[in-house]
């Protein structure tokens, strides 16, 4: 699959930081908010559950940053990546229920053991190139999902999964009344993993990545080794969606054997393509958007909002995968560059418009 980006080692986006700390800074007191949004949101934005959907949207926001700096700024089409995001659920949750840690040295722990296995898995799936390094990303992928649902240990659950092990978790993070918190870590954790991005993106190791997802002989014909580089960005990776992981145990409240399976990781890839790969915003903008559809169009087939609709037409779109890959259909015919792309093209149109003045900067800028 191609990945539509901008030319290697430019810097796009110079306001991004502030744009998307604006953004951000909206974000941060919509639970301060008691406004309905129908549709959207179960009830108010302010409610339990409109923050609960919200949460689970921002970590997949920050799931998908963490999946484009394979894809979409190394060029390394992964099937595995949600091994470690599952790795990271499970693992946190057997430390606090089995071993008796609290929340946060769980979750640290879980975190830095998930950077190590994406070490070693690397050294061994990135000295495969193409279709050969995503089939051995897969079979990684397929024999943890095979061994969290045969639960051959009797610690992981089977098909049911985990619930939360409350007794490690810090007081401010339980109950329903608590999901204000909840929702600003999943905030946080959005935020953070878009600044650790972009700022790695836009380091020598970044421009490096960009160089190696363009041609990577060309890159071993200068000097430079691409199979450090590859394994530099597949632990980041790696590592962002481990932490993603560990806010996600504490949304959902649990951990559920899907979260670690390459259908999973095939989602993942929507999201990025959706929003646009390579463009940062893009694949925050593709996790938020899927993470929404996925929670809040089932519920509206049962809500009777679709009712007015002849039933085969309201039973397909009830079905989140069926608007996500119609989403996805439409976009790689029409706006190759998923939304970012798609947003670039309408500011350069408006800038060449008569008295529109330069396109900001250049057409195909855009925040990272």
């Amino acid at each position: 699959m191609s990945v539509a980006t901008g030319p290697v080692g430019r810097v796009r986006g110079g306001g991004a930081l502030p744009v998307a700390a604006a953004v951000v800074a909206v974000l941060a007191v919509l639970p301060l908010v008691d406004v309905a949004v129908p549709v959207v949101l179960p009830g108010a934005v302010s409610s339990p559950g409109a923050l609960q959907v919200l949460a689970v949207g921002l970590v997949f926001a920050g799931l998908a940053m963490s999946y484009d700096v394979l894809f979409g700024y190394t060029g390394l089409l992964s099937f595995g990546h949600a091994l470690f995001f599952g790795l990271a659920v499970y693992g946190t949750n057997l430390l606090v229920g089995e071993a008796g840690l609290p929340y946060a040295v769980a979750a640290a722990l879980a975190v830095a053991g998930t950077a190590i296995c994406a070490a070693l898995l690397g050294a061994v799936a990135l000295r495969a190139r193409g279709v050969a390094f995503a089939m051995v990303t897969l079979a990684f992928v397929e024999a943890f999902a095979i061994f969290l649902v045969t639960d051959p240990l009797g610690v992981t659950g089977g098909d049911e999964g985990l619930a939360l092990a409350s007794a490690g978790v810090p007081d401010a993070f339980r109950g329903v009344l608590n999901l204000r918190n909840t929702y600003w870590l999943a905030l946080a954790f959005a935020a953070v993993t878009f600044v650790l991005v972009r700022a790695a993106t836009a380091s020598t190791a970044g421009r490096v990545w960009q160089a190696i997802r363009e041609n990577e002989d060309r890159v071993e014909l200068l000097g430079i080794r691409p199979l450090p580089c590859k394994l530099l960005a597949f632990v980041v990776g790696a590592t962002l969606a481990a932490a993603g992981g560990c806010v996600h145990l504490l949304v959902v409240r649990g951990a559920n054997p899907h979260l670690a399976s390459a259908d999973f990781t095939l989602a993942l890839l929507v999201m990025v393509v959706l929003g646009g790969a390579g463009r940062l915003w893009g694949a925050a903008l593709g996790g938020l958007v899927y993470g929404l559809l996925t929670l809040r169009l089932p519920a509206l087939a049962s809500s009777g909002v679709l009712d007015g609709l002849p039933g085969p037409v309201a039973r397909v779109l009830a079905e989140p995968l069926f608007v996500l890959g119609a989403l996805f259909v439409l976009l790689v015919l029409f706006a190759p560059g998923g939304a970012a792309g798609a947003v670039d093209r309408v500011s350069a149109a408006l800038g060449r418009r008569p008295g529109g003045g330069p396109a900001g900067g250049g057409a195909g800028r855009g925040p990272a």
